[in-house]
């Protein structure tokens, strides 16, 4: 007879095994990718507002043309030599993490209407069972944004926990609140 795994938080030590792809700026390797350039600055805070020092924030986008560097993403849009798409970044001892990327383009959803350009945003950290999973939109996507099937799905009062604010200098800032006030929206997954 087979039994369940019991379910295991993280724990302190996520970090390893993890770290070997740990990339805080997608541009890097892309030196012929166009498009704007835009760094994401913020904070991941606990429940009672202290920060995580020790989690981990994964990112997933399209690139500029709205195309996924992945099997599936078979639509006839240009990909970009050396750009993954894919960022991961331990949190600091205030919390804090910083990616550089490029703002990627718009998307379809499963019905083919669609969505605003995102970020796909995963945070590991100790005493989860699983990692959350989240979307980072943009201020400058009013109209898109507006019509995102999945952002619709939230209410009208919580959406701003999804977007970023405009920083200047090309620089967004976006917190992440695991718990409490301000809460940042999950989905599940």
């Amino acid at each position: 007879m087979l039994y369940a795994t019991a379910s295991q938080t993280v724990g302190p030590y996520l970090h390893i095994g993890l770290s070997g792809l740990n990339c805080a700026d997608l541009t890097a390797s892309a030196p012929a990718l166009a498009g704007q350039r835009i760094v994401i600055e913020g904070r991941v805070t606990d429940g009672n507002g202290e920060p995580v020092p020790d989690g981990m924030v994964e990112i997933w986008q399209a690139n500029p043309a709205g195309r996924y560097r992945h099997a599936e993403d078979t639509r006839e849009l240009p990909l970009v030599p050396g750009f993954s798409g894919f960022g991961r970044v331990p949190t600091a001892a205030d919390g804090s993490f910083r990616f550089v990327t490029v703002k990627p383009g718009a998307v379809p959803a499963a019905d083919g209407r669609p969505q605003a350009p995102h970020l796909m945003v995963s945070v590991f950290m100790r005493g989860l069972v699983r990692h959350v999973a989240t979307r980072m939109y943009f201020p400058d996507e009013t109209a898109a944004n507006a019509a995102d099937p999945v952002l619709a799905l939230v209410p009208a009062e919580r959406r701003a926990t999804l977007v970023g604010n405009d920083a200047g200098n090309g620089t967004l800032r976006w917190d992440i609140v695991l718990q409490g006030p301000g809460e940042t929206v999950f989905f599940d997954i």
